[in-house]
């Protein structure tokens, strides 16, 4: 699934009402290998299409519409968040420290050297590209959740909580054997090689533990 991301070009979108700044900005990033998209406000940004692959959003503080913490704060809200790299000509430690606390990757004042600039996007896209690496394995495991009958998925609770065989049995209600078929099943559907992959897996997906009495 990572080979997938990997080949995804990387889009970087600029959100800026200074139509140099922009154009600059596109020819830049351009040139360094990167599909640049520039939007004048924040509100054309969310009205653009969202981004499928590897993407991070450079955001000017002050727009014409929403600022850029203003944006920061409504995008926090999808579930579509690309990293976000401020851009400010009159920024101000508080104004950094409240954007920062809030997820952005870095907090630049205009002018912005280019190495500085470049190396940040890179930064940026290679934490975007982690994400949706993550979320395709997590939609992958709650596939494999899904597969599960109500019965293995309480042997799944079952088996995470760390049970000798025995235990798992009296707690099944059923035999040595059936018990150890049963793990063996789950471990395969869920992609466990071993136990403590599966309790991983599990605390991924926000399962907990059935006590063994």
């Amino acid at each position: 699934m990572d080979h997938d991301i990997a080949g995804q070009e990387e889009l970087v979108c600029i959100v800026d009402d200074d139509p140099s700044v922009r154009n600059s900005l596109s020819r830049l990033l351009e040139s360094a290998g990167y599909r640049a998209v520039a939007y004048p406000t924040a509100r054309a940004f969310l009205d653009g299409p969202v981004p499928s692959g590897p993407a991070c959003v450079l955001l000017d503080v002050r727009l014409p519409d929403l600022d850029g913490l203003e944006l920061q704060a409504q995008l926090a809200e999808l579930s579509r968040r690309p990293p976000i790299i401020f851009m400010t000509g009159h920024g101000t430690i508080p104004m950094s420290v409240r954007a920062i606390k809030s997820g952005a990757v870095e907090f630049l004042t205009k002018p912005i050297e280019e190495e500085v600039l470049l190396a940040t996007i890179s930064d940026a896209l290679s934490l975007d590209r982690s994400r949706l690496v993550e979320q395709l394995e997590d939609g992958g495991l709650q596939q494999r959740l899904a597969s599960l009958t109500p019965r293995e998925n309480e042997v799944l609770q079952r088996v995470i909580a760390g049970p000798m065989i025995k235990q798992l049995a009296a707690a099944l209600g059923t035999s040595e054997v059936t018990a150890k078929v049963h793990k063996r099943r789950v471990m395969e559907k869920m992609g466990a090689r071993t136990l403590v992959e599966l309790i991983h897996i599990a605390e991924r997906l926000g399962i907990e533990a059935l006590p063994i009495k």
